[in-house]
């Protein structure tokens, strides 16, 4: 008997993932991919589509252990934080592994989708190469990325429309060539703007970096040059968050990035505490700074033909404005249908829209995890689904939780604690690692699984191999050292503090 007919919707990190998963439950997935290629987001193109898209040096802020499916971890000479190139490698090598690119037709945009009067299955309508063609299936996932269309809110700025000078924004940056000794005013301070003010202040006569709010900066080295993802995603970091109260999580994360650059001093220090909004990747950004190479500035209040005011009364002459201002998320191909997406995005774990008939839509990779996509995405799936009632408190419950926790800003309407939603959504699934039993058969393997990275592959294969991994890449140079290497893993040392700290915690509360 043929399985039901699945439609996937997009073929880049999340529509990969996907696909397998469909063809290992029996189902029969047909993904429509609207380029000529798999990889979304991270494929870097010489031409811009008006789309999000990345720029020739963009980098994985996540590390290459976590930003892989649970089943394919990527090679282990691989750099710890992978370039596009490398991250299209991968995912090149999973499609091949898995025979997943017979199952995609490119250059296939889907324009709408109507779910038949009796709720049975959609009619989807296709256009491929000027071409509409109509498909009919019994359940549709939405893999099309959380960022659409580029957001460039020029009302905001009050004389752009008669500078003189370039404007553009950010998704149409490809490389810093053409901005040679160009002054340059990059406005936005999330992970692409900073990347952008970095990399143009080796060419351009001034970078100026514009922040209305200011910026926690962090770096992907962590304590003793680990990468930052080993220590701070762990199980043990979040049960360790669930006993401090927010306000010292917040204190000892700031002091701890103030430790490296005094974010008040270098005019980065925001008004607004760590925890509540989301944080931006800027390893040499503070070099830049202090060498005088990007100047940080506050907001634009408007533009002359030549130059910009700030905020603060400052003006500068400017040649350029790069505007990174972040992308919406929208899918047309729903024609607006409130029945099935309601204006806030309202979803059932971030995947189920919560009133249709039939759970016959599913939204993948729709949202913003404070760590690794691919892992997140590939876990969405659920066994069975409570009803409209509950999946609708379990929303309002958590959007009460957004609201407490987070500023109003459209980047954190989607954003998920890494460990904390990976271990909600395997508990769904039967797929989380059950510690208590693990330590009484495999104590070592336990003792990794809670204090070392929650890797994908924790939830699956759990393997011991981690620490080796991690380290392989950065030893290309062999050491001749007559001290043997430490057996203790490197993120057991680095928790001695803080397990001390919850030991004292626990006995007090007991």
């Amino acid at each position: 008997m043929p399985g039901k007919r699945i439609a996937v919707i997009g073929a880049g990190v999340s529509g990969l993932g996907a696909i397998k998963i469909c063809l290992e439950e029996g189902l029969e997935p047909t993904c429509f991919e609207g380029t000529n290629d798999i990889g979304g987001l991270w494929r870097y193109q010489e031409t811009t589509s008006g789309r999000a898209s990345i720029y020739k040096s963009a980098t994985s802020n996540t590390l290459k252990e976590m930003t892989t499916y649970h089943d394919y971890p990527s090679p282990d000479y691989f750099p710890n934080y992978l370039h596009n190139s490398r991250i299209m490698e991968y995912l090149r090598r999973y499609a091949q592994h898995f025979d997943l690119t017979k199952h995609i037709r490119f250059l296939s945009k889907v324009d709408s989708m109507r779910k038949r009067s009796d709720f049975s299955c959609t009619d989807i309508l296709v256009e491929t190469t000027g071409k509409q063609e109509s498909y009919v299936f019994d359940g549709i996932m939405v893999c099309s990325s959380l960022y659409t269309g580029p957001i460039l809110p020029l009302q905001n700025f009050p004389g752009i429309n008669r500078f003189k000078g370039q404007y553009i924004h950010s998704c149409e940056y490809r490389s810093p060539e053409k901005f040679q000794g160009k002054k340059i005013i990059v406005v936005g301070i999330g992970n692409s703007g900073a990347d952008l003010a970095i990399e143009l202040s080796h060419v351009a006569s001034q970078v100026y970096l514009s922040t209305r709010r200011g910026a926690w900066i962090w770096n992907r080295v962590w304590d003793n040059g680990m990468p930052m993802d080993t220590v701070l995603f762990t199980h043990f970091k979040t049960i360790l968050n669930k006993f401090y109260p927010t306000f010292l999580i917040n204190r000892w994360a700031e002091n701890k990035l103030n430790a490296r650059f005094n974010h008040d001093v270098y005019g980065l220090l925001p008004k607004h505490r760590l925890l509540t909004h989301q944080a931006t990747c800027g390893d040499d950004l503070p070099n830049h700074i202090i060498s005088g190479r990007v100047l940080i500035k506050s907001d634009v209040r408007e533009f002359t033909e030549t130059s910009a005011i700030f905020g603060d009364g400052t003006e500068e002459d400017v040649d350029v404005v790069i505007f990174a201002t972040g992308y919406t998320s929208s899918f047309p191909f729903l024609e607006n249908n409130a029945t099935v997406l309601d204006s806030q995005h309202s979803m059932f774990k971030f995947v189920f829209p919560p009133q249709l008939e039939k759970p016959t839509l599913a939204f993948i990779g729709i949202l913003q995890p404070v760590g690794a996509t691919i892992p997140t995405s590939e876990l969405q799936r659920l066994n069975k689904l409570p009803s409209v009632s509950g999946m609708m408190a379990d929303i309002r419950q958590k959007r009460k939780k957004f609201e407490k926790e987070f500023l109003n800003n459209p980047r954190d309407t989607c954003r998920v604690q890494y460990v904390e939603y990976m271990d909600e959504i395997a508990s769904e699934i039967g797929a989380k690692p059950n510690l208590p039993s693990i330590f009484l058969w495999d104590p070592k393997l336990a003792v990794e699984i809670f204090f070392g990275p929650c890797t994908p592959y924790q939830y699956r294969l759990a393997i011991l191999t981690q620490r080796e991994r991690i380290i392989k890449p950065l030893r290309t140079r062999t050491l001749i050292c007559d001290q043997p290497p430490s057996s203790v893993p490197f993120w057991l040392k680095s928790n001695r503090l803080l397990i001390h700290r919850l030991f004292q915690v626990l006995l007090r509360v007991f």
